[in-house]
């Protein structure tokens, strides 16, 4: 048990657990509904989508070094925001602590025992104190537009990038906004971009690594482009594959032109402002597809997107000859991109702990032999 302001109670019975998280199930409900409400009512959101007067702020994140060709491509970005009259902010994550995710649930905890009335006051992540992802967050909350441009290593986003994603589920935020920590969803849209020495081939996961961590803020991905052959610092201003988009520059400049428009667009109209042909599935434009296995539940398709989950078989687009997937009718019930599909994995999260602790007894004893259990580890001595 942890005491002081985030005192979190690890000793939960299984009933106890379980209202948790049904309650938890019902939250997203919840939220879906909110959802809904603040896109039909005549509120804020909805009069910031009217017309180009309109005021709105974009943020773009860098992972990258100083004077790298993603920091280069973000500016450009933001060139472009703000010839449209949009206030701008630039970050790069080098210039901040963060702290990597300690896996502790304390987070997810905490919004558990506020729904079973344990606790009033949700105190966020329990390093919220301690580095700046908390600041960064808040300040990414307030606004419309998000761009990432984020270096590939080893096929994947840079650790620093990803150190600082992994820390988004303490502000899920269909549940900040049930309970009021984050007044209005805000609707943020976001364009990605991956920036890489090589072509795809050795990018092949940069895009859809960065879309899936989109999922728990809620940011709806626009835009995404590949910046590739940018080993060195500069070589983005040399070449670029986008010829009908003029280089790498012009390219990132329209995908700034692309977030205003997703901002002015009504949030129930907004749709892919990309490149029309990228990717295999239509529905996130990843390009993973996998061949499907059976759901918790049973559900299965013959083929489903690794990013957003969507369902479906592979087929030949008869315009450009390449492999697509085909949703299914059925096929967008678990799409990450939905909250109410979204909440259908807490239902799985809920089956999976019931079958649990029906198992405690034979569990406990097993716990505690690999707890005591160790072995020789490397010790480093420091001066």
């Amino acid at each position: 048990m942890r005491e002081g302001p985030l005192f979190i109670c690890t000793r939960y019975s299984a009933n106890t657990e379980r209202a948790l998280v049904a309650w938890t199930v019902r939250m997203f409900y919840v939220c879906r509904t909110l959802f809904a409400k603040y896109t039909r009512a005549e509120s804020v959101s909805k009069m910031l989508w009217r017309g180009a007067t309109m005021s709105f702020k974009v943020m773009a994140i860098c992972a990258g070094r100083h004077g790298g060709n993603g920091e280069a491509l973000a500016k450009e970005a933001l060139c472009a925001v703000r010839e449209a009259g949009g206030e701008v902010e630039l970050i790069n994550l080098f210039d901040y602590n963060i702290l990597p995710c300690t896996g502790c649930e304390g987070c997810t905890m905490q919004m558990g025992k506020m729904g079973a009335g344990l606790q009033k006051e949700y105190h966020g992540c329990v390093l919220k104190n301690k580095d700046d992802v908390d600041a960064i967050i808040r300040e990414l909350q307030t606004c419309q537009g998000v761009i990432f441009s984020v270096p590939t290593y080893d096929l994947t986003p840079s650790s620093v990038y990803t150190r600082f994603a992994q820390r988004f589920l303490a502000y899920e935020l269909s549940f900040l906004l049930a309970i009021g920590a984050v007044k209005e969803n805000p609707h943020t849209v976001a364009g990605l971009i991956s920036v890489g020495g090589s072509m795809h081939d050795w990018q092949s996961l940069a895009l859809e690594s960065l879309q899936a961590t989109m999922f728990t803020m809620s940011m709806t991905v626009v835009d995404r482009y590949m910046a590739q052959r940018d080993g060195r610092p500069g070589n983005a201003f040399v070449w670029g594959d986008d010829v009908e988009w003029g280089g790498q520059i012009a390219r990132a400049h329209k995908m700034g032109e692309n977030i205003v428009k997703a901002i002015r667009t009504p949030v129930d109209e907004r749709c892919w402002l990309g490149d029309p042909d990228d990717g295999v599935c239509p529905n996130c434009h990843s390009s993973l597809v996998y061949p499907g296995d059976k759901h918790w539940d049973g559900v299965e398709f013959p083929w489903e997107c690794a990013v957003c989950g969507a369902g479906g078989d592979i087929v030949t687009d008869e315009r450009t000859g390449r492999p697509k997937l085909k949703i299914a009718e059925n096929g967008l019930i678990r799409d990450r991109n939905d909250d109410h599909a979204r909440a259908e994995h807490l239902n799985e999260i809920n089956k999976t702990r019931d079958e649990f602790f029906a198992h405690m007894d034979e569990v406990k004893p097993l716990m505690e032999k690999y707890a005591k259990m160790t072995y020789p580890t490397l010790e480093i001595k420091r001066d």
